[in-house]
């Protein structure tokens, strides 16, 4: 990957492994967006989108990426805000929608894209990286436990239903598994790792790489 042109950095996660915070710490680190699921369903419902509405939007030459440094900066400052449209679609609809809001915002800018799709997207894009953060059943059931103040046992039954569903979500639309590394330029294990410790070890293989 070129940081010196246009990118897409893509980080798929297993639940508790930390992945979501490692990419936006990596997005700060780059000085570029970060965009995960949230921002992308908060889009969808904010504005009302589906392809057809999304298509208007392309159609009116109106900038994606003013639209979403201003939802972005309320998110992030708003445990809730008030939504101006509210869309419904079915899983087949918001696959494709989610596709298609991905790339528009990555044609605009670079980006740091957390979610379950995202290595799917753009895998065939001329300058990305696509990266898998995982880490031991132990190591995730420890951060569930913090990060949702939960008993063991209900760790481990977010984390076997979160897998199971992202599993099935991947399979239903490719002929993959989130968990083949063959998707993958660069997979980190998070057990004896920190989060900026992995930023550290993104950052040097992307500076090795844009040296070739």
């Amino acid at each position: 990957m070129n940081k010196r042109e246009k990118f897409v950095i893509t980080i798929n996660r297993e639940v508790g492994s930390g992945g979501r915070t490692v990419g936006r710490k990596l997005a700060e680190r780059l000085g570029v967006k970060y965009c995960d699921k949230a921002i992308v369903e908060g889009l969808t419902k904010k504005f009302g989108l589906s392809i057809e509405r999304i298509e208007e939007i392309k159609a009116q030459k109106k900038s994606w990426w003013n639209d979403i440094n201003n939802y972005y900066t309320t998110l992030i400052h708003s445990a809730s805000m008030p939504m101006d449209a509210e869309v419904k679609l079915d899983n087949d609809s918001m696959f494709e929608t989610e596709k298609h809001i991905l790339t528009e915002l990555a044609n605009q800018t670079s980006c740091v894209v957390a979610g379950r799709t995202a290595f799917m997207v753009f895998r065939q894009w001329p300058n990305h990286l696509n990266i898998f953060i995982q880490a031991s059943m132990a190591h995730r059931i420890q951060r569930v436990m913090r990060h949702q103040n939960v008993s063991e046992q209900e760790a481990l039954d977010i984390i076997e239903k979160l897998d199971t569903s992202r599993e099935t979500y991947i399979k239903k639309y490719e002929d993959t598994s989130r968990y083949d590394t063959r998707n993958y330029q660069l997979v980190i294990s998070m057990d004896d790792l920190s989060e900026d410790d992995a930023v550290e070890i993104i950052l040097d293989y992307i500076d090795f790489t844009s040296k070739k």
